[in-house]
């Protein structure tokens, strides 16, 4: 669970910022937007399966 502490003086949009910084790393978002819809395991592993063919051709160039 991310938490962001806002100081008395902070204005909204500062809190609002960090916030959504701190989602991004968490990764949060991402995994939010993943889960948004159902995926067949065999989709699921051709995804994973293009993802390393194309990691390998960037370590290849």
């Amino acid at each position: 669970m991310s938490e962001v502490k806002i100081s008395e003086n902070e204005p909204f949009e500062a809190a609002l910022k960090r916030f959504n910084r701190k989602i991004q790393q968490d990764g949060i978002l991402a995994e939010a937007r993943r889960r948004e819809h159902y995926e067949k395991p065999s989709v699921r592993r051709k995804k994973k399966e293009a993802a390393k063919r194309r990691k390998t051709a960037r370590k290849n160039k």
